[in-house]
């Protein structure tokens, strides 16, 4: 056996196009930005994947740098957390943004080039859509407060396999709102 059959989880926990590895990395980083610590038990509890699938993700991803042990009391509870980076916390705000903005990319990337090996029903199905409004930062705020009660109705069914209704997938839920800064150079831009 070599150290990449030590480092390579079961097939089980594959499909086809790796969706269920960045899947399983993506829920990991999300539920450590939410309750700050979690071991692969209770990681596996509210994801819904085995412990042993999540130990495995959890230290692939602090290989790559984006997790870390927690400070502990010993035993066999190994808890981790996102990366501390030490005082300055907006460096891991910013290196957490763009790791999920590349596994965004990434996922919208493998749906185009794979949309035709989907599911036929989940073929014609996909919402990509961008606007520009004028608003001021309330506004903003409210709009931004909108889209979450939109969505906090399906939030808990990740960490509620049960609460899935027949033919529910994981699906990507992209918002970013920004003011358009103008341009630094002072090129004017056609509209």
């Amino acid at each position: 056996m070599t150290e990449e059959d030590l480092n390579t989880p079961p097939d089980h926990s594959r499909s086809s196009d790796g969706l269920r590895q960045h899947e399983v990395r993506t829920a990991l980083l999300n539920l450590l930005a939410e309750v700050g610590t979690v071991t692969a038990t209770e990681a596996a509890v509210r994801l819904g994947y085995s412990s042993g699938l999540c130990s495995f993700h959890l230290r692939q991803l602090a290989r790559h740098g984006h997790v870390e042990e927690a400070p502990h009391s010993g035993g066999r509870a190994r808890p981790w957390r996102l990366r501390q980076h030490g005082p300055d916390s907006a460096a891991s705000t910013d290196e957490f943004s763009d790791l999920a903005r590349g596994l965004e990319d990434e996922s919208w990337s493998r749906w185009l080039a794979q949309r035709d090996q989907a599911p036929p029903d989940w073929r014609r199905h996909d919402e990509a859509f961008s606007a520009v409004a004028y608003l001021t930062p309330e506004e903003m705020s409210r709009v931004a407060d909108v889209i979450r009660r939109t969505l906090a109705p399906y939030q808990d069914r990740e960490q509620r396999p049960l609460a899935r209704p027949a033919g529910a997938h994981p699906v990507a839920l992209i918002t970013r709102l920004f003011p358009l800064l103008p341009d630094p150079t002072g090129e004017a831009k056609n509209d």
